[in-house]
Protein backbone atom coordinates (compact mmCIF):
# COMPACT_ATOMS: atom_id res chain seq x y z
CA UNK A 1 0.00 0.00 0.00
CA UNK A 2 2.81 2.39 0.90
CA UNK A 3 4.76 1.67 -2.28
CA UNK A 4 1.70 2.04 -4.53
CA UNK A 5 0.72 5.22 -2.69
CA UNK A 6 4.17 6.71 -3.28
CA UNK A 7 3.93 5.66 -6.93
CA UNK A 8 0.64 7.54 -7.27
CA UNK A 9 2.17 10.68 -5.78
CA UNK A 10 5.24 10.41 -8.02
CA UNK A 11 3.03 9.93 -11.09
CA UNK A 12 1.05 13.05 -10.20
CA UNK A 13 4.16 15.16 -9.62
CA UNK A 14 6.58 13.88 -12.25
CA UNK A 15 4.70 12.58 -15.29
CA UNK A 16 3.81 15.39 -17.71
CA UNK A 17 0.15 15.92 -18.54
CA UNK A 18 -1.06 14.60 -21.88
CA UNK A 19 -1.95 17.39 -24.34
CA UNK A 20 -4.68 15.20 -25.85
CA UNK A 21 -8.23 15.55 -24.50
CA UNK A 22 -11.09 13.38 -25.71
CA UNK A 23 -14.39 14.32 -24.06
CA UNK A 24 -17.15 11.75 -23.94
CA UNK A 25 -19.66 9.87 -21.81
CA UNK A 26 -19.22 6.51 -20.10
CA UNK A 27 -21.40 3.78 -21.56
CA UNK A 28 -22.50 2.15 -18.30
CA UNK A 29 -24.24 -0.75 -20.02
CA UNK A 30 -21.01 -1.70 -21.79
CA UNK A 31 -19.10 -1.19 -18.54
CA UNK A 32 -21.33 -3.62 -16.63
CA UNK A 33 -21.20 -6.20 -19.43
CA UNK A 34 -17.40 -5.93 -19.70
CA UNK A 35 -16.95 -6.35 -15.95
CA UNK A 36 -19.49 -9.18 -15.93
CA UNK A 37 -17.87 -11.37 -18.57
CA UNK A 38 -14.40 -10.79 -17.14
CA UNK A 39 -15.53 -11.95 -13.68
CA UNK A 40 -17.53 -14.85 -15.12
CA UNK A 41 -14.46 -15.95 -17.09
CA UNK A 42 -11.65 -15.43 -14.59
CA UNK A 43 -13.42 -16.78 -11.49
CA UNK A 44 -13.95 -20.35 -12.77
CA UNK A 45 -10.50 -20.37 -14.37
CA UNK A 46 -8.86 -19.48 -11.05
CA UNK A 47 -11.09 -21.83 -8.99
CA UNK A 48 -11.47 -24.68 -11.48
CA UNK A 49 -8.89 -26.92 -9.82
CA UNK A 50 -10.69 -26.79 -6.45
CA UNK A 51 -14.28 -26.66 -7.74
CA UNK A 52 -13.74 -29.30 -10.44
CA UNK A 53 -13.48 -28.40 -14.11
CA UNK A 54 -16.71 -30.21 -14.94
CA UNK A 55 -18.64 -28.86 -11.96
CA UNK A 56 -21.89 -26.98 -12.44
CA UNK A 57 -20.38 -23.77 -11.08
CA UNK A 58 -17.44 -23.79 -13.49
CA UNK A 59 -19.43 -24.74 -16.58
CA UNK A 60 -22.27 -22.37 -15.68
CA UNK A 61 -19.94 -19.40 -15.18
CA UNK A 62 -18.07 -20.12 -18.41
CA UNK A 63 -21.38 -20.28 -20.28
CA UNK A 64 -22.41 -17.01 -18.64
CA UNK A 65 -19.09 -15.47 -19.71
CA UNK A 66 -19.82 -16.37 -23.33
CA UNK A 67 -23.32 -14.88 -23.17
CA UNK A 68 -22.12 -11.67 -21.52
CA UNK A 69 -19.20 -11.39 -23.95
CA UNK A 70 -21.53 -11.61 -26.96
CA UNK A 71 -23.85 -9.08 -25.34
CA UNK A 72 -20.92 -6.76 -24.71
CA UNK A 73 -19.78 -7.00 -28.35
CA UNK A 74 -23.30 -6.20 -29.60
CA UNK A 75 -23.60 -3.27 -27.19
CA UNK A 76 -20.24 -1.84 -28.26
CA UNK A 77 -20.94 -2.19 -31.98
CA UNK A 78 -24.33 -0.49 -31.68
CA UNK A 79 -23.19 2.26 -29.31
CA UNK A 80 -22.66 5.78 -30.63
CA UNK A 81 -20.13 6.32 -27.82
CA UNK A 82 -18.51 2.89 -27.28
CA UNK A 83 -16.45 2.11 -24.23
CA UNK A 84 -14.11 0.04 -26.43
CA UNK A 85 -14.16 0.87 -30.14
CA UNK A 86 -14.39 -2.49 -31.94
CA UNK A 87 -13.09 -0.93 -35.16
CA UNK A 88 -9.91 -0.04 -33.31
CA UNK A 89 -9.63 -3.57 -31.90
CA UNK A 90 -9.76 -4.97 -35.47
CA UNK A 91 -6.76 -2.93 -36.65
CA UNK A 92 -3.93 -5.31 -37.69
CA UNK A 93 -1.41 -3.67 -35.39
CA UNK A 94 -3.82 -3.94 -32.44
CA UNK A 95 -5.26 -7.45 -32.70
CA UNK A 96 -1.92 -9.07 -33.51
CA UNK A 97 -0.22 -7.32 -30.59
CA UNK A 98 -3.12 -8.33 -28.34
CA UNK A 99 -2.68 -11.96 -29.44
CA UNK A 100 0.97 -11.77 -28.40
CA UNK A 101 -0.11 -10.20 -25.10
CA UNK A 102 -2.52 -13.09 -24.45
CA UNK A 103 0.15 -15.73 -25.06
CA UNK A 104 2.92 -13.77 -23.35
CA UNK A 105 0.76 -13.24 -20.28
CA UNK A 106 0.08 -16.97 -20.10
CA UNK A 107 3.78 -17.78 -19.86
CA UNK A 108 4.89 -14.75 -17.82
CA UNK A 109 2.37 -15.01 -14.98
CA UNK A 110 2.99 -18.76 -14.73
CA UNK A 111 6.69 -18.10 -14.13
CA UNK A 112 5.74 -15.54 -11.46
CA UNK A 113 3.46 -18.08 -9.80
CA UNK A 114 5.43 -21.33 -9.95
CA UNK A 115 9.14 -20.48 -9.99
CA UNK A 116 9.06 -19.29 -6.33
CA UNK A 117 7.14 -22.43 -5.39
CA UNK A 118 9.75 -24.58 -7.12
CA UNK A 119 12.71 -23.05 -5.26
CA UNK A 120 10.82 -23.22 -1.93
CA UNK A 121 10.07 -26.93 -2.31
CA UNK A 122 11.86 -28.88 0.49
CA UNK A 123 14.88 -30.86 -0.68
CA UNK A 124 13.24 -33.96 0.80
CA UNK A 125 11.04 -33.98 -2.32
CA UNK A 126 14.13 -34.83 -4.39
CA UNK A 127 14.39 -31.41 -6.02
CA UNK A 128 14.02 -27.77 -5.06
CA UNK A 129 16.21 -25.81 -2.67
CA UNK A 130 14.10 -25.53 0.46
CA UNK A 131 14.45 -21.76 0.14
CA UNK A 132 12.78 -19.36 2.52
CA UNK A 133 10.47 -16.64 1.22
CA UNK A 134 13.33 -14.11 1.43
CA UNK A 135 15.73 -16.45 -0.40
CA UNK A 136 13.13 -17.08 -3.10
CA UNK A 137 12.74 -13.32 -3.46
CA UNK A 138 16.50 -12.94 -3.93
CA UNK A 139 16.47 -15.61 -6.64
CA UNK A 140 13.76 -13.58 -8.40
CA UNK A 141 15.89 -10.40 -8.17
CA UNK A 142 17.81 -10.97 -11.44
CA UNK A 143 14.46 -11.19 -13.21
CA UNK A 144 13.24 -7.90 -11.77
CA UNK A 145 16.50 -6.01 -12.38
CA UNK A 146 16.69 -7.26 -15.97
CA UNK A 147 13.03 -6.34 -16.52
CA UNK A 148 13.58 -2.82 -15.22
CA UNK A 149 16.75 -2.19 -17.25
CA UNK A 150 15.33 -3.64 -20.48
CA UNK A 151 12.17 -1.59 -20.12
CA UNK A 152 14.17 1.62 -19.69
CA UNK A 153 16.44 1.12 -22.70
CA UNK A 154 13.79 -0.30 -25.06
CA UNK A 155 12.34 3.06 -26.08
CA UNK A 156 15.78 4.56 -26.63
CA UNK A 157 16.77 1.70 -28.94
CA UNK A 158 13.69 1.92 -31.14
CA UNK A 159 15.39 4.08 -33.78
CA UNK A 160 17.80 1.22 -34.55
CA UNK A 161 15.90 -1.77 -33.12
CA UNK A 162 12.23 -1.58 -34.07
CA UNK A 163 9.38 -2.28 -31.65
CA UNK A 164 8.43 -5.38 -33.64
CA UNK A 165 12.00 -6.69 -33.47
CA UNK A 166 12.09 -5.99 -29.73
CA UNK A 167 8.81 -7.85 -29.24
CA UNK A 168 10.04 -10.90 -31.16
CA UNK A 169 13.37 -10.79 -29.31
CA UNK A 170 11.66 -10.51 -25.94
CA UNK A 171 9.45 -13.50 -26.74
CA UNK A 172 12.53 -15.46 -27.85
CA UNK A 173 14.23 -14.71 -24.53
CA UNK A 174 11.15 -16.16 -22.85
CA UNK A 175 11.39 -19.32 -24.97
CA UNK A 176 15.04 -19.77 -23.99
CA UNK A 177 14.31 -19.16 -20.30
CA UNK A 178 11.40 -21.61 -20.13
CA UNK A 179 13.40 -24.27 -22.00
CA UNK A 180 16.32 -23.74 -19.61
CA UNK A 181 14.06 -24.12 -16.59
CA UNK A 182 12.73 -27.38 -18.04
CA UNK A 183 16.19 -28.79 -18.78
CA UNK A 184 18.44 -27.29 -16.07
CA UNK A 185 17.05 -26.39 -12.66
CA UNK A 186 19.34 -28.27 -10.27
CA UNK A 187 21.33 -25.28 -9.02
CA UNK A 188 20.42 -21.80 -7.90
CA UNK A 189 22.58 -20.09 -10.52
CA UNK A 190 20.71 -21.88 -13.30
CA UNK A 191 17.41 -20.62 -11.93
CA UNK A 192 18.83 -17.11 -11.51
CA UNK A 193 20.08 -17.00 -15.12
CA UNK A 194 16.76 -18.27 -16.44
CA UNK A 195 14.99 -15.64 -14.35
CA UNK A 196 17.25 -12.95 -15.81
CA UNK A 197 16.34 -14.06 -19.33
CA UNK A 198 12.64 -13.92 -18.41
CA UNK A 199 13.15 -10.38 -17.10
CA UNK A 200 14.92 -9.23 -20.27
CA UNK A 201 12.08 -10.68 -22.32
CA UNK A 202 9.38 -9.02 -20.23
CA UNK A 203 11.10 -5.63 -20.29
CA UNK A 204 11.52 -5.67 -24.07
CA UNK A 205 8.09 -7.18 -24.79
CA UNK A 206 6.06 -4.87 -22.55
CA UNK A 207 7.78 -1.74 -23.82
CA UNK A 208 7.43 -2.78 -27.45
CA UNK A 209 3.77 -3.83 -27.07
CA UNK A 210 2.95 -0.37 -25.71
CA UNK A 211 4.86 1.30 -28.54
CA UNK A 212 3.22 -0.87 -31.20
CA UNK A 213 -0.27 -0.17 -29.84
CA UNK A 214 0.39 3.57 -29.59
CA UNK A 215 1.76 3.59 -33.13
CA UNK A 216 -1.35 1.84 -34.49
CA UNK A 217 -4.22 3.88 -33.05
CA UNK A 218 -5.27 7.56 -33.06
CA UNK A 219 -3.90 9.65 -30.24
CA UNK A 220 -7.38 9.88 -28.72
CA UNK A 221 -7.50 6.09 -28.23
CA UNK A 222 -4.06 5.34 -26.80
CA UNK A 223 -5.39 5.01 -23.25
CA UNK A 224 -8.15 2.53 -24.00
CA UNK A 225 -5.98 0.61 -26.48
CA UNK A 226 -3.06 0.08 -24.09
CA UNK A 227 -5.51 -0.63 -21.27
CA UNK A 228 -7.19 -3.42 -23.24
CA UNK A 229 -3.76 -4.81 -24.12
CA UNK A 230 -2.93 -5.05 -20.42
CA UNK A 231 -6.37 -6.55 -19.72
CA UNK A 232 -5.89 -9.24 -22.37
CA UNK A 233 -2.44 -10.01 -20.96
CA UNK A 234 -4.02 -10.57 -17.54
CA UNK A 235 -6.63 -12.91 -19.04
CA UNK A 236 -3.83 -14.88 -20.67
CA UNK A 237 -2.05 -15.02 -17.32
CA UNK A 238 -5.11 -16.49 -15.60
CA UNK A 239 -5.56 -19.12 -18.31
CA UNK A 240 -1.86 -20.02 -18.42
CA UNK A 241 -1.56 -20.30 -14.64
CA UNK A 242 -4.61 -22.59 -14.52
CA UNK A 243 -3.23 -24.85 -17.25
CA UNK A 244 0.27 -25.07 -15.78
CA UNK A 245 -1.14 -25.61 -12.29
CA UNK A 246 -3.10 -28.60 -13.58
CA UNK A 247 0.03 -30.01 -15.22
CA UNK A 248 2.26 -29.55 -12.17
CA UNK A 249 -0.19 -30.98 -9.64
CA UNK A 250 -1.58 -33.80 -11.79
CA UNK A 251 0.41 -36.59 -10.09
CA UNK A 252 1.58 -35.48 -6.61
CA UNK A 253 3.91 -37.39 -4.31
CA UNK A 254 2.58 -39.24 -1.29
CA UNK A 255 3.57 -36.18 0.76
CA UNK A 256 1.23 -34.04 -1.36
CA UNK A 257 4.11 -32.13 -2.98
CA UNK A 258 4.29 -32.03 -6.78
CA UNK A 259 6.74 -34.34 -8.50
CA UNK A 260 9.79 -32.87 -10.22
CA UNK A 261 8.43 -34.28 -13.49
CA UNK A 262 5.34 -32.14 -13.00
CA UNK A 263 7.42 -28.96 -12.86
CA UNK A 264 9.52 -30.12 -15.82
CA UNK A 265 6.40 -30.73 -17.88
CA UNK A 266 4.96 -27.41 -16.71
CA UNK A 267 8.07 -25.55 -17.89
CA UNK A 268 7.87 -27.41 -21.22
CA UNK A 269 4.27 -26.23 -21.61
CA UNK A 270 5.47 -22.68 -20.92
CA UNK A 271 8.17 -23.15 -23.58
CA UNK A 272 5.50 -24.09 -26.12
CA UNK A 273 3.33 -21.09 -25.15
CA UNK A 274 6.33 -18.76 -25.33
CA UNK A 275 7.22 -20.15 -28.77
CA UNK A 276 3.66 -19.48 -29.94
CA UNK A 277 4.01 -15.89 -28.67
CA UNK A 278 7.29 -15.49 -30.58
CA UNK A 279 5.69 -16.75 -33.80
CA UNK A 280 2.69 -14.45 -33.28
CA UNK A 281 5.09 -11.53 -32.83
CA UNK A 282 6.34 -12.08 -36.38
CA UNK A 283 2.81 -11.40 -37.67
CA UNK A 284 2.66 -7.97 -36.01
CA UNK A 285 2.96 -5.17 -38.58
CA UNK A 286 5.60 -2.56 -37.96
CA UNK A 287 4.28 0.53 -36.18
CA UNK A 288 3.63 3.62 -38.24
CA UNK A 289 5.83 6.59 -37.54
CA UNK A 290 3.75 8.99 -35.43
CA UNK A 291 3.32 12.57 -36.59
CA UNK A 292 5.07 15.13 -34.45
CA UNK A 293 2.93 16.40 -31.64
CA UNK A 294 0.09 13.93 -32.28
CA UNK A 295 0.94 11.23 -29.76
CA UNK A 296 1.95 11.21 -26.12
CA UNK A 297 5.42 10.04 -25.22
CA UNK A 298 5.60 6.26 -25.19
CA UNK A 299 8.20 6.36 -22.44
CA UNK A 300 5.47 7.48 -20.05
CA UNK A 301 3.29 4.53 -21.08
CA UNK A 302 6.18 2.06 -20.84
CA UNK A 303 7.27 3.21 -17.40
CA UNK A 304 3.70 3.09 -16.09
CA UNK A 305 3.30 -0.42 -17.57
CA UNK A 306 6.41 -1.62 -15.74
CA UNK A 307 5.34 0.06 -12.52
CA UNK A 308 1.99 -1.66 -12.77
CA UNK A 309 3.61 -5.06 -13.27
CA UNK A 310 5.87 -4.57 -10.23
CA UNK A 311 2.84 -3.57 -8.15
CA UNK A 312 0.66 -6.51 -9.23
CA UNK A 313 3.24 -9.30 -9.07
CA UNK A 314 1.94 -12.08 -6.81
CA UNK A 315 3.70 -12.50 -3.49
CA UNK A 316 5.80 -15.64 -3.04
CA UNK A 317 4.34 -18.15 -0.66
Amino acid sequence: MVVVGLTAVAAHLLIPESPVRTPGRIDWRATVLLSGWLVALLLPISQGASWGWTSTRVLGLLALAVVLFVGWLVAEVRSTNPLIDMRMMRLPGVWTTNLVALLYGASMFSVYAFLPQFVQTPTSAGYGFGASISQAGLLMLPMLVAMFVAGLVAGRLQSVFSAKAQLATGATFNVAASAMLAAAHDTRWEVAIAGGLVGLGIGLAFASMANLIVGSVPASQTGVATGMNANIRTIGGAIGAAVVSGVITAHPQASGLPREAGFTMGFLVLTAIALAAALAALAVPSARRASAGRRPSTSTIVESELAGEFATMPATR
